[in-house]
């Protein structure tokens, strides 16, 4: 029993582990390449929301065309540009959201989101490093052109008209090397109650240009140079960038990052989703190409960008529709995009499947969450909550606790047996194992019965690890104020000076629950050790050692995490106790009822003769 015990719990090491180690990789390979679909119409993806064209009679001072690296090119004429427009910044705010647009190119600089908090404030959706953000720039060119640094997005200062306290439209006039001059004009529409918006980009050259060819692309649209929050490091555990396109089911891209990925042309829509927060780009328009870049950028510790490049176009005017998510990756928030209750009548969109959970573990996962928030919606704290799950799992696992115990016992009375087969064939181990499997045949005995619960319970640790990791709602979820503000983070008791960290482990922070584990967990092996597994110091060894291991491993896992084995462990031990206690009663019943062997005749030693004379001849007397 010793030996299967200890091979159940290296497996499990092993397992979690291996798990551990998957979780800090990186992106899992992509599924089997899709062919692109190519439709005239954007329609039949996606329901396009109805508005009104936009470009009418609006014209601005054309400029004079400068030099360029790339022959017959729109050109930008910065110093030109500020003697019409001045730098202006316009702010959008909704209850949700408060934006933040330049007239530098018509970008967004800032897109907070008010609901949701981090240490500096509202969530910044717009992570950028030492240049400036260039989220939604435009440039004229395609997305090789802007990676190989021949042409660079606009930053030209744009007129800007504010049509309504959610709707901005900014417009320039551009001039060609070939003669002629159209306009450009980006509109923004925003809702109330609303993380997405509406984004119009649109051109026209009149009678003076013709068509828009700038070397194979009428222009790119860039979101540039990261999402929000902000974020130290991507570790897949405390933050990470999953990038993901849609064409009827969901697929995950696997970025390189030292050049960009080529998506292909016309998914129904692309995403680049963190913990978290997501931006997801639903393109309404006939052909564009879309390319994700995870190149570094100076100041920044990871970008992740995204390109749509426009073909060129035989026309001379285009109005090409976009909208953009920027906001929570939550399931409640999502799902409004399924049913068509949202501000743009969407429906059957697919959004959703960004937040759900994927994988084998899916269906216990969302077991679980749903248990999880039937909980917290009795007692609302998610530490509770987390209890409350726990003695549940514990409920449903006692029948296999339970068979366990029993299987124990029966091992028990079994080991004699085993030992006299095993010493009888020793130096026959193919004869050994016959007997063995023979023997445990006979006396309807399954050996990995006393190992299999603990193997069980491998699937809800890590279903409970991906919950307790990624759920939404349990960001910023408090446990005990001062201690457990935020059950998705490790907790700590103080953080070390700020660039100190422990050499080698990485650790900046003194966390008191790790230490809780292993109490809890030597406090468990002390009354689930058998007198049989104390006695074997392999076995010994294991159950001490094995804690101090995990400690390290579980260092800086969420706190949730934490709360649930180690309240998994102090269950276990009450739950323990009273199961020694019913298998004493047990085993006392069995031994009580078992029928005591008959007393053996008492036996004559063979020296002994089987009669003794009669009468013994007395000696004579001496005269």
């Amino acid at each position: 029993m010793e030996r299967r015990t200890m091979l159940a719990i290296g497996l499990s090491m092993l397992v979690m582990l291996a798990f551990f180690r998957y979780v800090e990789s990186t992106n899992p390979p992509p599924e089997p390449e899709l062919p692109p679909t190519v439709s005239e119409s954007r329609e039949d993806v996606l329901p396009a929301p109805v508005v009104e064209p936009i470009i009418g009679s609006l014209q601005a001072p054309p400029v004079s065309v400068l030099e360029s690296p790339l022959a017959g090119i729109i050109q930008d004429a910065p110093g030109l540009a500020d003697e019409f427009v001045a730098l202006e910044t316009v702010v959008v705010q909704t209850g949700l959201i408060r934006v933040e647009l330049s007239n530098a190119g018509g970008n967004i600089v800032s897109f907070q989101l008010l609901q949701h908090l981090d240490g500096r404030g509202p969530v910044e959706m717009i992570f950028a490093g030492d240049a400036e953000p260039q989220a939604f720039a435009l440039a004229f060119g395609s997305w090789e052109d802007i990676v190989a640094r021949r042409v660079q997005p606009l930053n030209r200062n744009f007129h800007v008209r504010r049509v309504s306290p959610l709707i901005v439209e900014f417009y320039q006039s551009f001039a060609v090397a070939t003669g002629g001059h159209f306009t450009m004009l980006k509109r923004y529409e925003f809702k109330e109650d609303e993380y997405m918006f509406d984004l119009t980009v649109a051109m026209d050259g009149g009678h003076s240009v013709s068509s828009f060819d700038f070397h194979g692309a009428a222009y790119t649209l860039i979101f540039s140079p990261q999402i929000g929050p902000y974020f130290e490091r991507l570790d897949q555990r405390y933050e990470y960038r999953n990038y993901y396109s849609y064409r009827g089911r969901l697929r995950n891209e696997r970025v390189n990052e030292r050049e960009p990925t080529v998506i292909g042309s016309n998914p129904s829509w692309a995403a680049i989703a963190g913990k978290y927060f997501t931006l997801v780009a639903l393109p309404y328009v006939n052909q564009f190409d879309l390319v994700f870049s995870a190149q570094s950028e100076s100041g920044i510790p990871s970008a992740s960008r995204l390109f749509i490049t426009r073909p060129p176009s035989g026309s001379s005017r285009i109005e090409d529709r976009y909208l953009f998510y920027l906001g929570p990756k939550n399931q409640e928030t999502l799902s409004t995009y399924e049913r068509g209750d949202n501000a743009f009548r969407l429906r059957e969109t697919g959004l959703v499947e960004i937040a759900n959970t994927r994988g084998f573990l899916a269906p216990l996962e969302n077991l679980l969450k749903w248990f999880l928030m039937l909980f917290h919606g009795l007692i609302p704290n998610y530490g509770v909550a987390i209890i409350l799950l726990t003695i549940l799992v514990k409920l449903v696992l006692f029948p296999l606790t339970k068979k366990s115990s029993e299987a124990t016992l029966r091992m028990q009375a079994l080991a004699p047996k085993i030992k006299e087969i095993q010493e009888k064939h020793k130096g026959n181990t193919q004869k050994m194992n016959a007997e063995m499997a023979e023997f445990y045949k006979r006396e309807g005995y399954n050996p990995l019965s006393g190992c299999l619960p603990m193997l069980l319970q491998l699937p809800i640790f890590f279903a409970m690890f991906s919950l307790f990791n990624n759920h939404f709602d349990l960001r910023g979820a408090m446990f005990i104020p001062g201690w457990i503000p935020d059950l998705s983070l490790p907790e700590y008791i103080f953080l070390f000076p700020e660039g100190v960290r422990i050499p080698l482990l990485g650790w900046n922070a003194f966390r008191l629950l790790p230490f809780l584990y292993v109490g809890s967990q030597m406090l468990y092996s002390k009354f689930t050790i058998t007198p049989a597994q104390q006695s074997n110091p392999q076995m010994k060894m294991m159950l001490y050692v094995l804690p101090v291991v995990f400690f390290f491993v579980l260092y800086d896992m969420p706190s949730g995490l934490l709360i649930y084995w180690i309240m998994s462990n102090l269950l276990t031990m009450v739950q323990q106790i009273g199961l020694n206690k019913y298998m004493e009663r047990k085993k006392a019943a069995i031994e009580a009822a078992e029928p005591k062997p008959a007393a053996a005749a008492p036996t004559v030693p063979k020296n002994v003769p089987k009669s003794v004379p009669k009468s013994v001849p007395k000696k004579k007397k001496k005269k």
